[in-house]
């Protein structure tokens, strides 16, 4: 035997499953009285959160939700949306923040498939979740989250989230203890939240994360961004995407506090920035660049340093000059829905590149760069072969990532976990270089994925709805470069008989009218595709035509 297995076994006092709860219990009870969010004038402290989180836990546990149950949530970056991180888990329970940008048909396809016992709704989004429901055989109960500051919208459900606030008060589990072990999952193992992804053809795949990722990825987040104690973080990332990259969690291993927006806008932004001095905030390129293009005085709000982090499409050399020009540093990362968000960024090497003109620090700084402290592996590698291409920064190969921040798999689909985990890697499906530096840097997207504001967006859902257009024969869509947005699709269609007068207008309403608005394209070219001998579309050859347009 081993001697250092003998008589040293696991016990409660030195084992502990790894939970963010434990994160947000200590923050409560060191920093009770500190501000933990800040929405208008609303205040609640860290004590408060924990205290109002224990109660909703209590009040779901009540009513039978725990272990294996999935708690849905529709709601813009409000306080109860960051409480619903740290509540729902505590029940034992898994939660599932949903976009809220999404039609009705695939918000009750989530809805079905996470088998949701219970839907809490943003009032701003009341209509989009009664049409959903609409749509369900058996729609969950549904708790309303009323935000008076809100002037649109419509309440459904009866019952109200402050509601569940005062059914669990009396709960003796409100009491604050540093050493307590309540609510932590039964293993670390355990699932902590459902998001889905659109990122590849028919319906969105459930991505399954667990208690252990989520609290390396928080903590990941405030070592690779050097947080500190204290951070003044500015909600303008959704905290649907990827549970808000994990900053909810984030947020509580050092006690910070989370500003929160409804609607991110350039006033509001650099409002937030001036008046909570705000240290820290999160956004696809598309947030950055609309405070670039703010007005001047808005600008000159900013009289600190601020760091932002930003992925989804690499920001243009552009963007970052401008940020850092603002005094706004910015800091490139890159992961997934299936890696919790960030699992690798772009780490700055002032002793190498410290003395390089802005336009080649933008160009580095626009890399996906190495990875993260609690990432176990990166690689590129060939998918069929796994072998690592050369650090060349030309070969091009598939990224591939391994570790505790990497989901659990997908729900219900264990033919997609497999092959998702072939090799013993996870295969992300981006297309990548390796350079010399170790620095990756992507290049293309194997599973043709648009990135538009943050959001992925499936060509194929897209092509598929542009065929069943009566006048349509083919389409194809691409990605196209766009100032604001990143990326936008761009539709190539060839028309059924040239006699069709099809108009690029007629085009984008049929889509709005089946599509979330976000995955609309904003082109629209009628010609014949492209195609090898093979007859497959040639889309690196469409790519370049959008890019001309």
């Amino acid at each position: 035997m081993n001697i250092y297995d003998e008589d040293l076994d696991k016990n409660a006092a030195n084992f502990t499953a790894l939970s963010p709860i434990s994160m947000m219990r200590r923050a409560a009870s060191i920093y009770p009285d500190r501000t933990a969010v800040i929405y208008g004038q609303r205040r609640v402290s860290w004590g408060d959160v924990y205290t109002r989180c224990a109660s909703v836990a209590a009040a779901l546990t009540n009513r039978g939700i725990g272990s294996g149950d999935t708690v849905a949530v529709l709601s813009a970056n409000l306080p109860e949306m960051f409480e619903a991180h740290f509540a729902v888990p505590m029940s034992g329970a898994v939660l599932n923040a949903i976009n809220m940008r999404l039609d009705a048909a695939t918000v009750a396809f989530i809805l079905e498939h996470g088998e949701a016992k219970l839907l809490m709704v943003d009032k701003e989004f009341g209509p989009l979740a009664e049409e959903a429901l609409a749509l369900m055989s058996a729609p969950p109960p549904t708790i309303h989250i009323d935000d008076t500051s809100c002037p649109d919208g419509k309440l459904i459900g009866e019952e109200s989230y402050e509601d569940l606030v005062r059914q669990g008060e009396n709960s003796s589990s409100n009491e604050i203890s540093a050493d307590a072990i309540d609510f932590l999952p039964a293993s670390e193992w355990d699932a902590i939240a459902l998001n889905y992804t659109s990122g590849t053809t028919g319906n969105p795949k459930g991505v399954v994360t667990h208690h252990r990722g989520a609290y390396l990825n928080a903590v990941s987040n405030a070592l690779t961004w050097d947080m500190g104690e204290h951070p003044a973080y500015l909600w303008t990332l959704p905290m649907f995407h990827c549970n808000g990259w994990c900053f909810p969690w984030t947020l509580a291993t050092n006690a910070g506090t989370s500003i929160c927006l409804r609607q991110v806008r350039d006033e509001a932004v650099y409002s937030a920035i001036a008046e909570h001095r705000v240290t820290h905030f999160c956004g696809a390129p598309v947030v950055l660049n609309t405070l670039l293009s703010a007005s001047d005085d808005l600008k000159s709000l900013v009289k600190h340093k601020v760091k932002v982090m930003t992925a989804g499409a690499a920001p243009p050399a552009a963007i970052i000059q401008g940020m850092q020009s603002q005094g706004i540093d910015v800091t490139h990362v890159y992961g997934l829905t299936e890696t919790y968000g960030p699992v690798t960024l772009c780490a700055w090497r002032e002793d190498l590149w410290g003395s390089l003109g802005d336009e080649k620090k933008a160009a580095l700084k626009s890399r996906q760069g190495v990875g993260g402290p609690m990432l176990e592996g990166l690689m590129v590698a060939d998918p069929d072969t796994m072998r690592p291409v050369p650090k060349d920064g030309q070969t091009i190969g598939e990224i591939m990532l391994r570790g505790n921040n990497v989901m659990k798999g997908y729900l219900k689909n264990a033919a997609a976990t497999k092959e998702a985990f072939a090799g013993g890697w996870f295969h992300s499906g981006d297309l990548a270089v390796w350079a010399e530096d170790g620095y990756i840097q992507i290049k293309d997207r194997s599973k043709d994925i648009i990135i538009s504001g943050g959001e992925n967006i499936s060509s194929v859902e897209i092509e598929d709805l542009l065929f069943r257009h009566p006048d349509v024969l083919e389409a194809a869509v691409v990605a196209k470069s766009d100032e604001k947005w990143g990326e936008t699709p761009c539709a190539f269609i060839t028309l059924r008989s040239p006699d069709r007068n099809l108009k690029q207008e007629q085009v984008i309403e049929y889509c709005r009218n089946n599509l979330a608005r976000f995955k609309v394209p904003k082109n629209v070219v009628f010609t014949d595709l492209p195609k090898t001998s093979t007859g497959k579309v040639q889309k690196f050859a469409l790519r370049e035509l959008a890019e001309k347009l």
